[in-house]
């Protein structure tokens, strides 16, 4: 009883004692409903503000802003008030007794209230938050680097410092918000190494937190912009977000995940297509030029024909207002909706002349570009820019600016440069990137081309220029010790000069380098080998090897690059079925996941190489699919579109050639005819001279049938028939002309059942290959090629191939020489 007499006591007095503990004038500033009321707080109170009422001040005065919207904030107003700087002198004095969280929340309201960097309360708390920072805990720690952030601090010691706290305690790091920011924050002080790390703990965490986290998958996005990260199994965790949220999402938000998007090539059609159609209801409610322009920016790459005009009757509206920068804008988004509206181009191109003074190097590079790509015919507006072009170039001692002047000058009607500009690219040679220097090779190629008179001009040392790009792209490729870095510098080069003095050079420099072939490049190695057409055994077998190895590491979206140069190239690795098997294996487990025509390209690409997986080919030709792909075209580049559409046929054609038991029907001989009607209107002049010489061998110009519409839409470059005894029979007399029979196919099965041929009769198929048949270092035949004559022999003809090498060899450069060629070909090989 006694005990609990005494339990009772000592709660009585705990009780008594915790109203007195309330302090009211904390209780005050929490209470206040409006600035005025802290501010009289202040002024009525300031000896006795404390360090605990200051934070707490700060913090209500934010909490106010926030509440408001944008257009009745009144940051000025709060920021210029006598009471505010009573709060900032009060806060400098009791900086030292302010707990962590109060420091960097004060300082953090302050940045919001738009006070200067150079403010010295913000100097103060900087500093004291310096002295701190090991003690901080993460939630603060993410705090303080936005801070830092808003005060452009990216690349300080202060932010490698949190950067490395961060990388000393990211296995604890549970909450996706806070690990975001600091990422974001810290992404221009981080190596490549600590980058993967955080982008794999984040795809951890995504799994965890719910999809209300939407400006925290934004900042995950701009991570990976910023670090160049193109990392698709976050971005499209990242895109589930964002899909899940679009009804939310106002212009501001909805540009900038777009504009994240395509820096990042990442291209989601379900998330375009809800774009697309959340922006078409803002283009009535935005009218003042800022919000226009970023709705022009957005919307314009994804429109159809009748946004697009909406988007050009608005901007004509006003074009008078815009600025400097929503010109810019404006002219670089017409270029990519590829605009041929001259009256709006010629308007935005006076629009931009009254700035050009105001452009940065970058900025000019850009709009004269986009100007010459929409075709602008004022030529005062081109002199004009090649002026300040010009200008920007001889003052200018960045090399990789100064590649891209020469680039752009390159494109001008006068494309050579002066005495000056050549003596500053000379200069800055051995600083240069092989980007730079392959820029330089092809604008000198350009000057020469455009005017060899001007060559002559030149005084001696700028004869050596091209020797000296030979002698610094050798250096730079025998100095290269990292395979990531270098692709950085060979992803951009392309170009005559490249093929033929480096080539050889960089393919060596890659054989030497294949150790670092890891599961995140080997996709981009791909690509070069397949821009390249070489073909380099050692370093194709390296791929197969590190993507058999580490296949559960590899996005399927990679899957499609890393097969590319295997199957254009016709090449087979010495473990040829484990590669494609594993491909396969991990494209079929994933095909929901992949964009439609990015199926249709999968498809192909395992058809040259002779794979035919049933699951993709049953994904791919059903009615659905085919629906949702001819959507998803409206929304591709007109080039990308019509690439589709061919690759759709090929890989249609293959299936029903090489795997009848799919029951696959043949739906394209429309669009084989409107393709066939387009290019083969008349024949060229070698066609037309081979054309006689087959007469002769034949026995008249009937006999042989220059570019021929075969079955399934092949167009072959001369067909004739030779009877059971190796006699030619004239076209004429066959009956049947295939043009004009769309629906009448030969089944693979039957080789010679052609309506009208005669038993024992064999059609024939002659070819020319030229260059662009085999790889570029060896006459090796690539996948086109081997593809189509595997075609025309399930179709029932004898392909002969005749290579542009044998027949303009020095042999046959008579026309005696020829048809002796021609005719051993055409007989000797064909079977009884």
């Amino acid at each position: 009883m006694l005990r609990l007499r005494a339990a009772y006591e000592f709660f009585w007095r705990v009780f008594q004692r915790g109203p007195k503990t309330i302090d009211p004038l904390l209780s005050q500033i929490n209470t206040c409903v409006n600035e005025e009321q802290i501010f009289d707080i202040i002024g009525n109170n300031a000896a006795k503000l404390s360090e605990k009422h200051v934070g707490c001040a700060y913090k209500v005065l934010w909490q106010f802003q926030k509440e408001k919207s944008d257009l009745m904030r009144n940051i000025p107003y709060v920021r210029e008030h006598p009471q505010f700087l009573t709060l900032r002198i009060l806060a400098k004095d009791k900086i030292a007794l302010m707990n962590d969280d109060t420091l960097v929340n004060v300082l953090y309201v302050m940045l919001r209230f738009a006070v200067e960097a150079h403010d010295s309360l913000v100097e103060h708390l900087v500093m004291e938050a310096w002295r701190r920072v090991e003690r901080f805990d993460l939630r603060v720690l993410s705090k303080f680097s936005s801070c830092l952030g808003d005060q452009q601090m990216y690349c300080s010691p202060l932010m490698g410092k949190i950067a490395d706290i961060l990388n000393r305690n990211l296995d604890s790091v549970q909450d996706l918000r806070i690990l975001s920011v600091l990422m974001l924050n810290t992404s221009s002080v981080i190596s490549q190494n600590f980058c993967e790390q955080l982008v794999n703990k984040t795809e951890l965490l995504l799994d965890t937190v719910d999809h209300s986290q939407l400006n925290t998958s934004i900042r995950i996005v701009r991570f990976l912009h910023k670090n160049r990260y193109n990392y698709h199994p976050v971005l499209e965790k990242c895109n589930c977000v964002f899909i899940s949220n679009i009804a939310h999402m106002n212009l501001d938000t909805l540009s900038l995940i777009l504009a994240l998007y395509q820096s990042l090539q990442f291209n989601d059609f379900p998330f375009q297509v809800l774009a697309r159609e959340k922006l078409s209801k803002m283009i009535a409610v935005y009218c003042d030029p800022a919000s226009f322009v970023k709705l022009f920016v957005a919307l314009g790459p994804l429109a159809g024909p009748m946004e697009e005009k909406q988007l050009m009757s608005a901007l004509k509206m006003m074009l008078d207002e815009l600025t400097s920068q929503q010109a810019l804008a404006i002219v670089v988004t017409m270029e990519e909706m590829k605009s041929k509206d001259s009256y709006l181009i010629e308007k935005i191109a006076s629009v931009l002349c009254k700035y050009l003074r105001d452009y940065k190097p970058v900025e000019l590079a850009k709009i004269t570009t986009a100007l010459i790509h929409l075709h602008l015919h004022d030529s005062e507006v081109i002199r004009i820019l090649r002026k300040f072009l010009l200008s920007h170039l001889r003052n200018n001692v960045i090399p990789s600016e100064i590649s891209m002047l020469v680039r752009v000058i390159a494109m001008l009607p006068f494309p050579h440069l002066d005495e000056s500009g050549l003596s500053r690219v000379e200069s800055i040679l051995p600083q240069c990137r092989l980007s730079d220097l392959n820029t330089f090779a092809l604008s000198l190629s350009t000057w020469i081309r455009h005017d060899r008179s001007y060559l002559d001009s030149l005084s001696q040392k700028n004869f050596k220029l091209l020797p000296q790009l030979n002698t610094y792209g050798y250096r730079r490729l025998q100095q290269a010790n990292n395979l990531n870095v270098l692709w950085e510098e060979l992803k951009y080069v392309h170009g005559e000069w490249f093929e033929e003095e480096l080539l050889e050079e960089t393919v060596v420099t890659l054989q030497r380098l294949s150790d670092q072939i890891t599961p995140t490049n080997v996709a981009n190695l791909s690509a070069f080998f397949v821009k390249t057409n070489y073909l380099s055994a050692p370093v194709l077998d390296k791929i197969a090897s590190v993507t058999v190895q580490h296949i559960s590491k590899i996005h399927p979206l990679a899957i499609h690059s890393i097969l590319l140069p295997f199957s254009l190239l016709n090449y087979d690795p010495p473990q040829k079925d484990e590669f494609f098997g594993a491909c396969i294996q991990c494209l079929n487990s994933h095909l929901s996941l992949i964009e439609p025509h990015h199926l249709v390209f999968l498809g192909f690409t395992l058809a040259l190489a002779e794979y035919f997986p049933e699951d993709l080919i049953k994904a791919v030709f059903n009615i659905e699919f085919l629906a949702k792909l001819d959507l998803q075209l409206q929304y591709l580049s007109p080039l990308l579109s019509t690439r589709t559409h061919s690759r759709l046929m090929e890989f249609n054609r293959a299936v029903c050639l090489e795997c009848p038991e799919f029951e696959i029907p043949w739906f394209h001989d429309h669009y084989c005819q409107q393709q066939y009607s387009k290019v083969n209107d008349s024949i060229s002049a070698v066609q037309h001279q081979v054309s006689k010489m087959l007469g002769e061998i034949l026995g008249g110009h009937n006999y042989a049938k220059p570019s021929a519409l075969t079955p399934y839409g092949y167009i072959v470059d001369f067909e004739y028939i030779l009877d059971k005894k190796k006699k030619p029979l004239p076209h004429r007399n066959q009956g049947v002309v295939l043009n004009e029979l769309p629906s009448a196919h030969w089944r693979p099965d039957t080789h010679d059942t052609r309506s009208g041929l005669p038993p024992g009769a064999q059609r024939v198929a002659l070819e020319f290959l030229d260059s662009r048949a085999f790889c570029k270092n060896i006459p090796h035949l690539k996948g086109r090629s081997a593809m189509k004559k595997r075609h025309l022999e399930i179709l029932g003809y004898h392909v002969i191939q005749i290579p542009y090498l044998e027949w303009n060899s020095m042999e046959l450069s008579t026309k005696d020489g020829w048809m002796e060629y021609l005719r051993e070909r055409m007989f000797a090989e064909v079977k009884s």
